[in-house]
């Protein structure tokens, strides 16, 4: 396990996956994080109940986290968290838009009395009078940014299958706190971190604007085709399987045509020979692959690929995946003690770690930061 964050001190006043999202990232590291939870603990903790009593979002999540309930509208629970805050390196937080400062707890003024501490705020909207005091969920920023019309099928939208904007907003915050903290090791003074889960999908969506305002217009739905470069999609095989091609140049292109077509004549042909022109024609294009494709099992059309040396993919079930020989996995260990195997950490290793329970170390935390 990495430990570069050991001493760290995170304070997270957090819900739902954005911030938890981000706070974990950096409790693997090593920092120590505090989660801050409303009577009766995270909402998140009851999406569903599938991780060994605990939800799927929530497990994944807040694993090694320390849980303390706090009611901002009692007088004490508001001094502690005062006091917990002095203490720390980071504080984080995601309620609804002004919930934290009318609690008495704006970032601005906690940095002023406490210089050192790098605040990060994540919102919906960010600061956009207009939008501001909207609350924002996963799927409303994927509609409101355009993500979804340009996902799905040609005649239906379709939702990006997991919380995208909340996991991206969460990986956004992550690296702006580790900036902070890089910052402030040469200033000695913290910093400011905003991010909005609508300005993280718009830095996404640069591509389609730039298409929808200096190209031709913003890409359709196109499936399991690429909207702008061809041949780059899903093909039926025989065995009734998909294979995604993959081709991102013209070297690549004449092989895919003599290797695995057969069709040397096609790589130089008028409506083909340049990715402009295949994705203009790609009825056409689709024609003559299928004509290939569907008279062979995928796993005979993946040889001529490999052959090739032309990438290639499966579309793979859930149930495929879980036993995909790429998938490394990590224990983790549910709230009511059921040890539960899931993905990896994506950089480097994490130790096995439990997720708390509702208010778990709150007797703990409350005695360690007593003002007697």
């Amino acid at each position: 396990m990495s430990h570069a964050l050991e001493g760290i001190l995170v304070v997270s006043v957090e819900q739902a996956v954005a911030a938890p999202y981000c706070s974990a990232r950096l409790r693997e590291a090593g920092a120590r994080v505090i989660k801050i939870e409303r009577p009766g603990g995270d909402f998140a903790r009851g999406y569903d109940r599938v991780a060994g009593g605990d939800s799927s979002y929530f497990f994944w999540l807040n694993q090694g986290k320390e849980s303390l309930e706090l009611d901002f509208k009692d007088e004490q629970d508001a001094a502690l968290l005062h006091r917990i805050i002095a203490r720390a390196d980071v504080l984080i937080q995601n309620l609804a838009p002004g919930a934290l400062s009318r609690a008495g707890f704006d970032l601005a003024a906690l940095r002023e009395a406490h210089p050192r501490l790098v605040t990060c705020n994540i919102s919906g909207y960010g600061r956009s009078p207009e939008l501001a005091a909207m609350k924002a969920y996963d799927l409303l920023v994927q509609g409101e940014t355009g993500l979804v019309s340009i996902s799905g099928g040609e005649n239906e939208l379709g939702r990006i299958g997991v919380s995208i904007c909340d996991i991206g907003a969460g990986m956004t915050a992550h690296a702006g706190i580790l900036e902070a903290l890089l910052a402030r090791a040469h200033t000695g003074e913290g910093r400011a971190v905003e991010v909005s889960l609508f300005g993280v999908a718009a830095d996404w969506m640069t591509v389609p604007l730039l298409h929808h305002e200096h190209g031709k217009g913003a890409p359709r739905r196109s499936g399991l085709n690429h909207p702008s470069i061809a041949p780059y999609g899903a093909y039926p095989c025989s065995d009734g399987e998909l294979v995604i091609i993959a081709i991102q140049n013209e070297r690549e292109w004449r092989r895919f045509c003599d290797g695995v077509l057969g069709m040397p004549e096609m790589a130089e042909h008028e409506d083909f020979n340049d990715n402009d022109r295949r994705v203009a024609n790609r009825p056409a294009l689709d024609e003559r692959i299928l004509s290939i494709s569907r008279t062979l099992t995928r796993s005979d059309m993946a040889e001529r690929l490999r052959a090739a040396d032309i990438a290639y993919g499966a579309v793979n079930s859930v149930a495929d995946f879980a036993s995909h020989p790429g998938l490394i996995r990590r224990k983790g260990i549910a709230s009511g003690g059921t040890p539960i195997s899931y993905p990896a950490r994506p950089v480097g290793d994490a130790l096995p770690a439990r997720v708390p329970a509702a208010g778990e170390h709150s007797q703990r935390i409350r005695a360690e930061f007593s003002d007697e």
